[in-house]
């Protein structure tokens, strides 16, 4: 990490920044780049936005179902408000310069969003769970007071966490480089310019991904697992159409989700000794996992909107 000294009088300040690749290498797709990524950006609050409204003005969508799709829509408003306007400015100005107080901030708030995104698509699993294994009872067992409840342990279980993660970084010792590669601050882009040995905080993030991604994974597959059980069970085509179409639009959101995530994080990083060709093409591989990343939240809230009667008779209204 770069520092600059300043000396006034007796009080010396050091001020720490980062240098996010992101785009750089790239200047001549600056344009459409940012235009592309604009698109995706306005697209994204747009269609979030109005599934928000829908859900919370029309009493026929006063159900724990889309209780749970309007604060997954929230979620994924922050998220990227909190990811693509940073990559329009450095788009714009082809400098990529973050202060340590602006990039510990940002990998806070993506780690919590994201976080929270899985737990709350492990909610929807069991919610459609209950809703076609346990019918009779659904009313009962996802109460509005359960959702809330349920919702708010997401909350308060991920801050502490997150800051906790945040907290273990802003007190490593960085050197030498300060180039992140990456589009935004993340942790293992940011660990590999520390100095010393970060094992102890790679094994923290392992832990706190398992809790809150493989977790959330495991009990989606059981859910679904017994949903699909379910579904082939012998009975009326009626009813297994029904019930099909209650849970194939969350299937799809949570296929999309976990599947682009998890080819985003999991390419191959770079070593530091690396020559710059490869590292020319790391980048332009992250371009386009980014680009279907995006472009996964992008279509989350047109899959369920397009899919569901309930919320195509809503937006008709």
């Amino acid at each position: 990490m770069e520092y600059k000294l300043r000396t006034e009088k007796s009080n010396i300040t050091t001020m720490m920044e980062f240098i996010l690749l992101g785009f750089s290498d790239i200047p001549n797709f600056q344009w459409i780049l940012w235009g592309i990524f604009f698109i995706f950006y306005l697209t994204i609050v747009m269609c979030n936005s109005v599934i928000v409204l829908i859900t919370r003005i029309d009493p026929t969508l006063q159900t724990p179902m889309y209780f749970f799709l309007n604060h997954f829509s929230i979620l994924e408003i922050c998220y990227v408000t909190v990811t693509i306007p940073r990559m329009l400015t450095d788009l714009l100005n082809q400098k990529g310069h973050v202060s340590f107080i602006a990039c510990a901030t940002q990998m806070c708030l993506v780690l919590l969003f994201g976080g929270l995104e899985c737990l709350l698509l492990a909610m929807m699993a069991y919610d459609r769970y209950v809703a076609i294994c346990n019918p009779l009872h659904y009313g009962l067992i996802m109460s509005p007071q359960v959702c809330v409840q349920l919702v708010t342990a997401s909350w308060v279980s991920g801050v502490p966490v997150v800051i906790g993660q945040t907290w273990q970084v802003s007190s490593l010792l960085f050197c030498g480089s300060s180039a992140i590669n990456h589009f935004f601050c993340d942790l293992p882009p940011v660990f590999k310019l520390a100095c010393g040995d970060t094992f102890v905080n790679e094994i923290a993030v392992y832990v706190v991904a398992f809790v809150f991604i493989m977790v959330p994974f495991l009990l989606i597959g059981v859910s679904c697992g017994k949903i699909i059980s379910n579904i082939l069970k012998p009975r009326s085509a009626r009813g297994r159409a029904k019930s099909f179409s209650t849970f194939s639009s969350y299937l799809t959101v949570a296929v999309l989700f976990y599947s682009t995530a998890s080819t985003t994080y999991l390419q191959p990083r770079p070593n530091q000794s690396e020559e710059t060709g490869k590292l020319i093409s790391f980048l332009h591989r992250k371009i386009f996992f980014s680009f279907l990343y995006h472009v996964t939240l992008m279509f989350n809230p047109m899959i369920y909107t397009l899919r569901n009667k309930d919320v195509m008779t809503a937006l008709r209204k």
